[in-house]
């Protein structure tokens, strides 16, 4: 008896999209509602269809340069143990050194967070998808690279990486209405941008 039964199949898709990702949020773990996995974000056939945060909390939006940032979630199984589960990772790029980057940066790196990357790709409805990574177990700051290059044309900024391990794949975050995470079942997801 199988464990699972297949819903579809999938056939050849429109090979004209936009990759990578506009907007990176992050969200302190600690800070949505717990337990994370049945109040705090809940999800639903692969779709986050509520978030709850505390009063006063919110998600910080940083805007991505085009073309640098970008999420994986790579799948890790082992057929003599029998187990799988995702890493998800999300690598972004900051231009400029500052000394409010290099505290921002001090904070990332101190604790755990939630990534939502908002892509450039788009539902037909012409809203943008959103990702949630470390939706259970939180993401870490766990490399990346303060460089000021050589050249005069060369990247003077940062490059991190974040990473998690979770047991099911990224979810797709619930379509907004006219603004990302203004749903009307998220509660308290407020969005502070600078």
């Amino acid at each position: 008896m199988a464990c699972t039964n297949l819903t579809k199949g999938r056939g050849v898709d429109c090979n004209r999209i936009s990759g990578g990702v506009k907007y990176i949020y992050f969200g302190v773990l600690d800070q949505f509602t717990a337990p994370i996995e049945t109040v705090g974000i809940v999800q639903s056939g692969g779709e986050i269809v509520d978030i709850e945060m505390g009063a006063g909390t919110g998600l910080y939006r940083y805007t991505m340069p085009m073309g640098v940032a970008s999420v994986t979630d790579t799948i890790v199984g082992s057929r003599e143990n029998g187990t799988i589960y995702y890493t998800p990772t999300a690598q972004v790029l900051f231009n400029r050194i500052s000394k409010e980057d290099q505290n921002e940066i001090k904070l990332l790196g101190a604790t755990k967070v939630v990534v939502f990357a908002q892509l450039n790709q788009q539902l037909s409805n012409g809203h943008d998808i959103i990702l949630g990574l470390g939706v259970v177990n939180g993401m870490e700051l766990n490399a990346g690279t303060i460089d000021s290059g050589a050249n005069w044309g060369d990247k003077n900024g940062y490059t991190l990486t974040f990473d998690g391990m979770e047991q099911l794949p990224m979810p797709v975050v619930a379509d907004y209405t006219t603004n990302p995470f203004d749903n009307a079942a998220f509660t308290n997801v407020s969005i502070t941008t600078s």
